[in-house]
């Protein structure tokens, strides 16, 4: 119910949601979070407007693939590190893929950085040879590293320092430069490229196991179980919620004039620490207590080593695109949807 909501109030901003009709659209990374979003909102359209859209979903595993999509999208089985085996020429190609797990980046830094990079090649080039109407890249709030001194806000054109010779940097530089080559695409080729840059991104349909932060405070909640934080929690993160993000990528995609664009809340913008306290005031039925326990020596858990990571989105804000959800709301709705999925 919560899923088909949140598609249904995506469509509810007022976008050229016409330009999808008729459209053949590939969304790589279609059983994660955003690109499962993706294609679910794009299912929706269809279904509200009777128009023909054809939704492709390029998956490693169809297994994965949540149940409501089912039947109503065309799978390409492979990995995006691959050249994509395929005759269609998209309308559309939204590249989402990637890992977004800590875990993996520390234990798979190569395969992190494959999916960006090569990922991105293949499906520019995929998009270049559709003569595709638009391409959208997913990118992160962590191509801009750490803040150098001053700094206490990204804008779209402020960068900070990342070390290319860290294999945790096989994330962040794998983004960086697949934005550059979206920028020589667009170049050479004259292809639409946008580029979205998310913060922390949470909702139904994340992944509880998968180290960040966000995700084990949820599953503390969802256990009923205290938060136990193993540092201070000083860094700042802005975080938003899933289908806020969601719409945001198609003003961008839709609406934008620019190629790349920030998506953040910026009233929930919060340092690690104040997100547990945040989350243990909003289930506080659940008599759940924040414990610091910080060990002597931190193990290495794959996360990234920046303290500052506000984006500012005013940019995007300008495009008519406003968050929905606050950090509680959306928070509420995320744990009410895992203890019934």
């Amino acid at each position: 119910m919560i899923l088909r909501q949140d598609a249904e109030n995506i469509l509810k901003n007022d976008l050229e949601w016409e330009k999808f009709k008729g459209t053949k659209v590939l969304i790589t990374g279609a059983a994660g979070m955003v690109g499962s979003y993706v294609a679910r909102t794009l299912i929706v359209l269809r279904e509200q407007k009777g128009w023909n859209i054809d939704v492709y979903a390029l998956v490693r595993n169809p297994a994965k693939l949540p149940a409501d999509l089912n039947g109503k999208v065309e799978i390409i089985k492979q990995s995006v590190t691959e050249p994509i085996s395929t005759d269609v020429a998209f309308d559309y190609v939204i590249h989402t893929a990637s890992p977004a797990s800590p875990l993996i980046m520390r234990e798979d830094p190569v395969g992190t950085i494959a999916a960006n990079t090569l990922g991105t090649f293949y499906t520019l080039d995929l998009a270049a040879k559709s003569k595709a109407k638009g391409y959208l890249f997913i990118s992160s709030r962590e191509i801009y590293g750490q803040p150098y001194e001053g700094q206490t806000e990204f804008t779209e054109d402020a960068y900070g320092f990342v070390d290319p010779l860290s294999p945790r940097s096989c994330y962040p530089e794998g983004k960086k430069a697949a934005e550059t080559m979206c920028a020589s695409f667009s170049q050479q080729y004259g292809l639409n490229v946008k580029i979205a840059r998310l913060a922390h991104t949470y909702g139904p349909g994340m992944s509880i196991d998968d180290g960040r932060v966000q995700a084990d405070f949820i599953r503390d909640v969802v256990n009923h179980r205290n938060i136990v934080m193993k540092s201070e929690g000083k860094p700042v993160r802005t975080y938003t919620y899933i289908s806020d993000a969601v719409a945001a990528l198609f003003y961008i995609l839709l609406k934008s004039e620019d190629m790349a664009y920030n998506i953040s809340s910026p009233e929930s913008t919060v340092s690690i620490r104040q997100l547990a306290e945040t989350l243990v005031d909003t289930f506080a039925d659940r008599n759940i207590k924040l414990v610091i326990d910080i060990p002597e020596k931190t193990a290495d858990t794959g996360t990234a080593p920046f303290t500052l990571g506000i984006l500012n989105s005013d940019k995007l804000q300008a495009l008519g695109w406003k968050p929905q959800y606050s950090l509680k709301d959306g928070f509420l709705r995320t744990v009410n949807y895992l203890e019934k999925c």
